[in-house]
């Protein structure tokens, strides 16, 4: 199993773990940079998670 294997794995197991870690991440770019790219950060959190593996968390 490739390393990339090993890691859609991890992510479809953890789904719930991964797309609150998107959401951090976002949140702090979006700190670092006082909002001014909140709209397309958000945008790109939300499709992020959207592709977080089978069952996600969010719609």
């Amino acid at each position: 199993m490739s390393f990339l294997d090993k890691a859609k794995d991890f992510i479809d197991k953890h789904d719930k773990q991964v797309d609150q870690a998107l959401e951090k991440v976002g949140e702090q770019i979006d700190d670092r940079t006082g909002g001014k790219y909140r709209q397309q950060i958000g945008k790109a959190v939300d499709e992020a998670q959207r592709r977080t593996g089978d069952g996600d968390t969010r719609p």
